[in-house]
């Protein structure tokens, strides 16, 4: 407890930095995949009236539909050319430079929305919502990036793992502010799209105050100085030779390189397991189908005799569940280890999705079993909570040295924007053709995972980057000489 107290003292400004990030970050991607419930009928009454203006004639209700899956849809396709835009713009122009540009592109799409019923354009929503799309794909790849080569290795897990606690709470401000005695109504629908604009701004003010991450100025920039300053000013600490060796090592080992591309993370060998991990348990994390039953709760809500105008307030405790889930989470992470904590939540998915389909399909014998299926969702709430959901989005950050990590996290954001749109997309199709047996597909990733987790991937927890590294060429070079693995690891990270 005195340690903990200890800390919260010394790393005070790093921690006000975590939150400055994290509000106009990874917020923006929770609100906004959360905020489109509410307005979804006002939006299509909006284009209907405006196609019926220009045309003359009412909008069918297949053309409505398909523009209403396309407003929504839009925002992944933005969040992916956001991802692939994070590997070269925070190398070329540093990790703030970026955050600052990526707030302007949030308060355009804010302006967007609130013009779009006076301009009687529902193009600007399109045009308004892949720019939030794209600001939460660079935001969230950025914020990781900027919160890792910030901390020091023994809060990286915790202030790492904020990212999902920041989403989380922004799902669910975006419900509450999205329900019928707040924003959720005719007149207020666009100023609740604009939302995302308040965040931009409190971030891009306070940014303005914080110094660059000290990796990115020792490590890529060479700035020596620059980095011991930065480094004192959010650690208040005097003694950081520790630190700048292990850096200086990780400059050293690189030195005379170029900054990895994605095709020499796809195809080097010194990465191979760190881009299955990448890949696999991260990345693929939508494929654990929490989203998929975020969808279908719905419908087992309406299945327990849930009346529909209470459904968006349970499903408000669904984002809450997953909140706190999240912040207990980051309070385990680095205790337990990221191994435990991500092995084990995906095997208990994969159990209690199981279980579930098989509640589904007993539903209509016992008058008990729906309700069985709404205790059966919060639970995989809470456990993807507790594991996947904070790991996944931490453990590329432990895993990559800097030269490879930009490019890694292109290759993260991309698998999982384009998951979670073809999730967004096909899941309805899934739910008609297969029924609750859709979630097989999920129960068979989540266990898949487990076993790759439990089985193939090193514990990460406490150590450097150096010390990771070297765990993951056992894997890498696990049937090759001494010789031959020390000579291939010079050449593969050498700059």
């Amino acid at each position: 407890m005195r340690e903990a107290l200890k800390n919260l003292v010394r790393y005070w400004r790093l921690y006000l930095l975590t939150l400055v990030l994290g509000i106009g970050g990874s917020f923006q991607l929770g609100m906004h995949v959360s905020i489109m419930a509410s307005p979804a009928e006002h939006i299509q009454s909006f284009v209907n009236q405006t196609w019926l203006r220009r045309y003359e004639v009412p909008v069918s209700d297949s053309t409505n539909m398909l523009i209403w899956s396309f407003i929504v849809s839009v925002f992944s396709l933005g969040g992916w050319i956001g991802a692939i835009h994070s590997g070269s713009l925070p190398v070329t122009y540093g990790r703030k430079k970026v955050l600052l540009f990526n707030n302007i592109v949030a308060l355009v799409a804010a302006v967007l929305m609130v013009v779009s019923p006076m301009a009687k354009s529902f193009e600007m929503i399109l045009l308004g919502r892949f720019l939030y799309g794209y600001n939460a794909g660079l935001g969230w790849n950025v914020q990781l990036m900027y919160l890792g080569e910030s901390s020091p290795k023994k809060l990286r897990g915790f202030l790492t793992i904020t990212i999902n606690i920041f989403s989380s709470l922004g799902k669910v401000t975006g419900q509450i502010a999205g329900i019928k005695e707040l924003m959720g109504t005719e007149d207020m629908w666009p100023w609740l799209m604009a939302l995302g604009g308040l965040p931009a701004i409190l971030q891009f003010v306070t940014l303005l105050f914080f110094p660059e991450t000290p990796r990115y100025l020792y490590i890529d920039k060479g700035d020596t100085e620059g980095c011991r300053k930065a480094l004192h000013w959010l650690w208040q600490e005097d003694d950081l030779q520790m630190e700048m060796d292990e850096m200086g090592k990780e400059r050293a080992s690189m030195q005379g390189q170029n900054v990895k591309t994605i095709w020499d993370v796809l195809t080097s060998r010194c990465v191979r397991w760190q881009l299955l991990v990448l890949v696999i348990p991260c990345a693929g994390v939508q494929f654990c189908g929490f989203n998929a039953i975020y969808f279908y709760a719905f419908d087992i809500f309406r299945e327990a005799g849930v009346a529909e105008d209470k459904m968006h307030y349970l499903s408000i405790g669904i984002g809450t569940t997953d909140l706190i889930t999240i912040i207990l989470c980051s309070l385990l992470i680095d205790r337990a280890g990221r191994k435990m904590l991500m092995g084990y939540g995906y095997l208990l998915m994969g159990v209690i999705m199981s279980i579930l389909i098989v509640m589904l399909s007993i539903k209509d014998l016992y008058s008990w079993v729906p309700y069985a299926n709404i205790a059966l969702i919060f639970s995989v709430v809470c456990v993807y909570g507790l594991g996947p959901s904070g790991i996944a989005s931490i453990l590329p950050a432990d895993i990559f040295l800097q030269a490879w990590r930009p490019s890694a996290y292109v290759i993260n954001g991309s698998v999982n924007w384009l998951s979670l749109f073809l999730i967004g997309m096909f899941f309805p199709f899934l739910v008609d053709g297969l029924g609750q047996f859709c979630f097989l597909i999920f129960v068979a990733y989540c266990l898949f995972s487990a076993v790759f987790v439990l089985y193939f991937i090193p514990e990460t927890k406490g150590k450097g980057m150096v010390e990771i590294m070297e765990d993951f060429n056992k894997l890498n070079y696990k049937n090759r000489g001494t010789d031959t693995e020390k000579a291939d690891f010079v050449m593969a990270t050498k700059f």
